[in-house]
């Protein structure tokens, strides 16, 4: 039987579908229109604006660039150790103290026959290798002496490492010297072992793979020479002039000389300043004498006139009379033999102002009105009752200050005012300490011990005070790693005036700060830049064709110099001079970014005086420590971070990065102890660093979405004034405060759920913060590292003598 249904095929969903076929010649120009929507077809582009090249063409180019890097290499070469360039300055550093430098130097020095050696009263040695065509200077820091090694490698186009056969190879003030060099930042190196040969022939070897696997964690990449006779004296000497040479940047583009000669100019006695004469190569880039220069540790200055100085160590020394002559040209010169190559244009010469000089009638101000007139009037005619002798006046009254009145810096109390809460807290938490220990003490006898000699001695030579400092900061960096910057709400002062200049934020991260709001009077002495960025690559840029050229040996008057330099000068230090840049002297808001090292563990707080060397400057300032982030607003760190990097801001002179960064912390000895290294970040004064404090309280009752909070403050006005603010828990919980309860400081809180009883209730405020005025040019040289081990050893040696 037939269905009286037709039966209707649907394909499924495996069927193929082809699609179709879009000619496109159907459709109206408002139909293509609506389906382009606006869209522009791309334009075909040619092969040559791809840049697309043929293959021999690629092969033509990368051939090119080999060549020019190759040729830039050879010019760095042939610009150090020529007859028409400066000498190759080698500074030599040993590593340990069983190193014997001074056989090191006589090795060196031995290599070749044919060479002319000469010394100066700086104690640089320069040899002329006709043979090499070469010219090399030598120069041996005084050991254990950590800014003179500083110096001397800042100046240095190689370093020569002198390390032992025996162990160990390197010592610990090797280690440390070695950490502040690579933190400043290395020329070429060059790696020499004495007293390997010495060795039987059976132990060398052993030797060998011994210092390898020394050397090899803080040089995997470098190889060691022998360096015990003559031929591996001229090996050595080979190595160090045909090796490639490092660039520093911040070097680079400065011009920079080491004294070889000293002279100190002042016209009378009782003269605080005179004219510094330094005499050397000038190296890096010309130098104008209408520019400023900088002496490390002492400031900036102005130069008065560059003098061309014939060369004492040419390359081929004269022989016979002629060289006779010319020595006594060079011990008898005057000033006939001297030629002035510039003298300074006052209309031209840089200003050494560091400081804008701020008007103090600059600053908007509106005329009171009556009304306010009449206010102030009022207050100041307030009555205040006093207890005065008898007989005194009213006006004699005015002047009687009472016992109970105090004089309160704002500013200052506000600064430190959560440390003074700290401070408390710990004070009370050691009486709770010693009460304990006082009932402790009740189940014990008290008995009476004679204590030896040497004891009494360890604590004659203790310092207490000192003890008690660190102890102090320890506990405190303890707290805030516990409870970070959580502070206990005053109970007789009220919190909106106690916390007055903090504010809330919604968001840390995305609410807005006007960085030109509420500025300290110190930003009226600083300067800024539009564009930092711009005006760094605008002078890194600039040419510089005027000056004296590069790699004269030359004179240079240096005016106004205090007398104190030659007073603490010690015959053998050596003496730098680096050339500015247009803008360096001035001061401005200078940020470091840089990481704490490990073997100092003794916490750093915020606003503690370090001593920062930066690229060729070395000054002391008090520093504010943030978070690195991306945000636009950082936040404050009351210590050095251990582990992470941070930001340390400063007033400071204004340099152009890239420049590392070491940072030094003063002992009480005068000792020089390496807590951190980095670089120079960005000079910005519009960089917020915001301090948080943390307001904290508890749950009293606890509802499904509400809660009553209390002990966050302690009057009802408080809680009024803080509630726009948002409050969050330890726990995630975020809310708001509804309304005060009662007149002590209970207050009903809603929430986004309901809280635990063991939660904390948090409210986060913040103000901006800004470092003090603290910057100073002028660092003292720290004591030798020989001093300290010897007293060290002499400790040693009295302990040892107890067991005799």
């Amino acid at each position: 039987m037939a269905l009286d249904t037709e039966h209707v095929h649907r394909p499924g969903a495996l069927k193929q579908q082809n699609k179709p076929h879009k000619h496109g010649k159907h459709k109206s120009k408002g139909q293509l229109d609506r389906e382009v929507r606006g869209r522009v077809s791309v334009k075909a582009v040619t092969k040559r604006n791809k840049g697309v090249q043929r293959r021999q063409d690629r092969k033509q180019h990368a051939e090119q660039v080999r060549k020019q890097k190759r040729e830039e290499v050879l010019n760095k070469k042939r610009n150090r150790g020529g007859s028409s360039s400066p000498p190759h300055f080698v500074t030599v550093i040993p590593l340990c103290h069983g190193v014997n430098t001074k056989s090191a130097v006589e090795v060196l020095k031995s290599c070749d026959e044919t060479a002319t050696i000469t010394e100066n009263e700086q104690g640089i040695i320069h040899l002329s290798i006709p043979r090499f065509k070469q010219r090399i200077s030598l120069y041996v820091p005084q050991q254990g002496n950590l800014h003179a090694v500083l110096d001397a490698a800042k100046i240095a186009d190689s370093l020569l490492f002198l390390v032992s056969s025996e162990d160990p190879v390197i010592d610990d003030q090797g280690e440390e010297i070695l950490t502040c060099l690579f933190g400043q930042g290395l020329p070429a190196i060059t790696l020499a072992v004495q007293g390997l040969k010495t060795l039987p022939q059976k132990k060398q070897n052993e030797a060998r793979k011994h210092i390898q696997k020394v050397l090899e964690k803080r040089f995997p990449q470098e190889k060691f020479h022998s360096l015990d006779s003559p031929q591996d004296g001229i090996l050595m000497v080979r190595q160090i002039t045909n090796q490639k040479l490092r660039t520093i940047y911040y070097r680079e583009h400065r011009s920079h000389l080491i004294a070889e000669n000293i002279e100190f100019e002042i016209e009378n006695e009782s003269s605080e300043v005179g004219t510094l004469k330094l005499t050397g190569y000038l190296r890096g880039r010309n130098l104008s004498v209408n520019s400023l220069v900088h002496l490390p540790g002492w400031g900036d200055y102005q130069m008065i006139q560059i003098d061309a100085v014939q060369d004492p160590n040419p390359l081929n020394q004269k022989s016979g009379k002629q060289k006779q002559k010319q020595d006594d040209a060079m011990v008898n010169m005057d000033e006939e033999s001297i030629r002035m190559l510039e003298k300074a244009d006052p209309s031209k010469q840089t200003s050494l102002q560091s400081e804008v000089i701020p008007d103090e009638m600059e600053g908007e101000q509106t005329w009171p009105t009556e009304d306010e007139l009449a206010e102030a009037e009022s207050h100041a005619k307030k009555k205040t009752v006093k207890r005065v002798p008898k007989g005194t006046s009213e006006y004699q009254a005015a002047w009687i200050v009472d016992s109970d009145e105090e004089e309160i810096d704002d500013e200052d109390e506000d600064d430190d005012d959560e440390e003074d809460d700290d401070d408390m807290m710990m004070d009370d938490t050691q009486g709770d300490d010693s009460d304990e220990g006082s009932e402790e003490n009740e189940e014990y006898e008290t008995l009476t011990v004679t204590e030896v000699d040497d004891a009494e001695k360890y604590d004659d030579e203790m310092d207490m005070d000192e003890e008690k400092i660190i102890l102090e900061k320890i506990k405190e960096e303890k707290s805030h790693v516990m409870f970070p910057d959580e502070i206990d709400t005053p109970m007789d002062k009220s919190a909106r005036n106690r916390f007055a200049r903090y504010r809330g934020l919604k968001s840390f991260r995305t609410s807005p700060w006007d960085p030109k709001e509420n500025l300290p009077q110190d930003y009226a002495r600083i300067f800024q830049f539009g564009d930092f960025k711009r005006t760094r690559k605008r002078i890194l840029a600039e040419k510089d064709d005027e000056g004296v050229m590069c790699g004269w040996y030359i004179r240079v008057h240096i005016a106004n110099v205090p007398k104190e330099f030659m007073e603490s000068y010690k015959p053998g230090t050596p003496v730098t001079m680096f050339g500015l840049l247009p803008q360096e002297q001035k001061l401005s808001v200078v940020n470091f970014l840089i990481t704490r090292c490990g073997n100092f563990s003794s916490p750093i707080k915020s606003k503690e005086r370090l001593v920062f060397h930066v690229g060729f400057r070395r000054y002391s300032a008090c520093p504010i420590f943030s978070q690195h982030t991306n945000a636009n607003k950082q936040k404050f760190e009351r210590f050095l971070s251990k582990d992470t990097a941070t930001m340390a801001t400063v007033y400071a002179p204004i340099t152009f990065p890239p420049v590392p960064v070491l940072v030094f912390k003063v002992q009480l000895d005068g000792e020089h102890v390496l807590v951190a290294m980095g670089s120079v970040h960005s000079v910005n004064p519009d960089r917020i660093v915001a301090k948080r404090i943390v307001l904290s309280g508890y749950p009293f009752k606890i509802n499904r979405k509400s809660a009553v909070i209390r002990y966050m403050f302690f009057n009802r006005e408080d809680i009024m004034w803080f509630k726009p603010v948002e409050l969050r828990t330890k726990w995630g919980r975020r809310g708001h405060i509804k309304e005060p309860l009662g007149t002590h400081g209970h207050m009903k809180c809603i929430f986004d759920g309901q809280l635990k009883s063991q939660d904390t209730v948090l409210m986060n405020l913040y103000k901006r913060v800004f470092p003090k005025w603290t910057y100073n040019p002028f660092v003292s040289n720290p004591p030798t590292m020989s001093d300290r081990n010897t007293e060290t050893m002499e400790e040693e040696g009295t302990a040892y003598e107890m067991f005799d």
